[in-house]
C-alpha cells in the first residue's frame, strides 16, 4: 500500500506562496505554463485559485531533455501549446515534482525558444531536493526526502492525488 499526501494542503501552501511572491515582486498579470503531465494539472488548479483568466500554456519537453538520445522518444509526445506570447511576460512555470532540476532546465530552454520572458517563477507541489543542477523552486507545497527505494507519483487529474510508493524490484 502506498502512502498518500494531502494534495489540498499542498495546493493551499503553493497558492499562498505564489500570492505572496507575486505581491512582493509587483507582478500583476502573470501567465501560467504547466509541464506535462502533472504540472499541467497543477497549473489548471492554481490558475483558477489565483483568478488568472488567461488560458494556461502546456509544455512537452521531450525534445529538450538532455537524456533524449539515451531514452528515445516517448510515444505520447504532443506539441507544446502556448496560447500567448512569452516575450517580456512574467511566467509562472509549474511542475508537480522537482528532483534533479533537469526537467526545469529543459522547460526553460524550450521557453526561451518562444521568446525572452521578463521573469520566470518556478512553482512545484513537491521538492525532493536531489539536485544535479543549481535550479531551485521559488515556491513549493512541501519539501520531502524519500528513502532510496521510494518513488513519488501524481495521479489525476480528477481527483488529484500524490502517492509515495516503494520502487518496483
Amino acid at each position: 500500500m502506498s502512502a498518500l499526501l494531502d494534495v489540498d494542503q499542498l495546493l493551499d501552501k503553493l497558492e499562498a506562496g505564489l500570492r505572496n511572491l507575486l505581491e512582493e515582486r509587483g507582478i500583476k498579470s502573470p501567465v501560467l505554463i504547466g509541464i506535462r503531465t502533472g504540472g499541467v494539472w497543477v497549473a489548471d488548479i492554481i490558475g483558477k485559485r489565483l483568478g488568472i483568466e488567461e488560458p494556461f500554456g502546456e509544455l512537452d519537453i521531450s525534445f529538450y531533455r538532455d537524456d533524449f538520445s539515451r531514452i528515445g522518444l516517448n510515444p505520447k509526445v504532443t506539441p507544446s501549446s502556448l496560447p500567448f506570447d512569452t516575450e517580456d511576460r512574467d511566467i509562472i512555470l509549474v511542475d508537480d515534482v522537482i528532483m534533479s532540476g533537469r526537467t526545469i532546465r529543459a522547460a526553460m530552454n524550450e521557453l526561451f525558444d518562444y521568446g525572452r520572458p521578463a521573469s520566470i517563477i518556478l512553482a512545484t507541489l513537491i521538492d525532493l531536493g536531489a539536485r544535479e543542477l543549481p535550479i531551485q523552486p521559488d515556491v513549493a507545497g512541501q519539501s520531502l526526502k524519500l528513502d532510496a527505494p521510494q518513488r513519488i507519483k501524481l495521479r489525476g487529474p480528477d481527483p488529484l492525488r500524490i502517492e509515495i510508493q516503494a520502487a518496483e524490484q
